[in-house]
């Protein structure tokens, strides 16, 4: 009852909340790195240096007027931002972020559940999202949202191919769909798979930017020219809802990034005897630093890179990187063959 019921309920709990707040902050993270990149201080009233800003955002979207078009469909107009919000939260349940520990007296695993599918679960759930976004912007029925849904659907399509191809490459290099499976494949063969397969990581990395909409892949939302997209009509808790989304999103991507390429919870170079002092820090920092890196990346590149045009982004999603990707494949394949 305990083991089958009562933890798998807490962890899910504990994760829900952590995630949520880790959001919040990473709202006010990427008004502060902006602003630094900027020569500003960013958020600096609410709280020390600004520290509260994110529970003032969130008082103000809970008692903001929560606005229905008076043509729209009020039930898909309401049903689109949970549509978007569930999947990026549901992903988490296979994220391992770190091995077994022991806690009072029991080993309790630092994930919800391994399922030997755990790779194949991701980018099914991951890829429902964009339906919620396909339908806020016909369900609004205005003219930009419903360019913007075209836009994001096109985008997930074709940045998808590539992902999955690269998905592939990892599959053969660790012989298991297993999350937890990849990390100890990654512990036996002494190094991340980052270092065996660099151009997996870039694609999977640049792929990432664009299924979560995030800059210089932000055609979807574009305010210069469909002055928000898809959530161009939603107000309060709606809206906050599709960012609160976006930005679980981003952290789905990173610990995903994190648990194929970079070796999940385990060290730096686990390989290397000399940095088994490293070992003293616990394995749940390591894959939460690591985390962390890749989300500040997300940031740095939002703050540094111009928006492509529509036409590069779909050139670059299908003239470049399937090709790419596929050709990884298959050199993958040929090196497992032979070696």
């Amino acid at each position: 009852m305990v083991d089958t019921l009562v933890v798998p309920l807490l962890k899910i709990i504990i994760l829900l909340n952590a995630v949520l707040v880790a959001v919040t902050y990473m709202v006010l993270l990427e008004r502060k790195v902006i602003a630094w990149v900027q020569s500003r201080l960013g958020p600096m009233r609410v709280g020390p240096y600004g520290a509260l800003q994110p529970i003032a955002d969130a008082i103000k979207l809970m008692t903001k007027e929560d606005i229905t078009p008076t043509r729209a469909d009020r039930w898909v107009f309401t049903a689109s931002p949970i549509i978007v919000m569930v999947p990026a939260l549901i992903v988490f349940a296979v994220i391992p972020f770190g091995p077994e520990v022991e806690l009072f007296g029991r080993s309790v695993p630092l994930y919800i559940t391994d399922v030997n599918v755990g790779l194949l679960y991701i980018v099914s759930i991951a890829s429902l999202g964009v339906y919620g976004i396909i339908l806020a912007g016909w369900a609004s029925n205005s003219k930009y949202p419903l360019l913007s849904s075209l836009r994001a659907s096109a985008q997930l399509i074709s940045y998808e191919v590539a992902v999955t191809m690269t998905l592939v490459s990892m599959v053969l290099m660790a012989g298991t769909l297993s999350m937890v499976g990849i990390v100890e494949s990654q512990r036996e063969a002494g190094l991340w798979f980052a270092f065996v397969q660099p151009v997996a990581f870039v694609i999977f990395f640049i792929g990432g930017l664009a299924e979560t909409n995030r800059a210089p892949f932000d055609l979807p939302e574009a305010e210069q020219e469909l002055t928000g997209g898809f959530h161009t009509e939603y107000s309060g808790m709606r809206f906050a809802l599709f960012f609160l989304a976006e930005y679980a999103n981003m952290i789905v991507i990173s610990c995903v990034a994190v648990t194929l390429f970079m070796g999940g919870w385990l060290r730096p170079f686990p390989s290397v005897e000399a940095l088994g002092f490293l070992d003293l820090v616990p394995s749940w920092i390591w894959f939460l630093f690591k985390t962390f890196v890749f989300l500040y990346v997300f940031l740095w590149i939002r703050a540094t890179l111009p928006r492509y045009r529509y036409d590069q982004l779909m050139h670059i999603g299908w003239k470049v990187l399937i090709p790419i990707a596929i050709g990884n494949v298959v050199v993958t394949g040929i090196a497992k063959v032979l070696l």
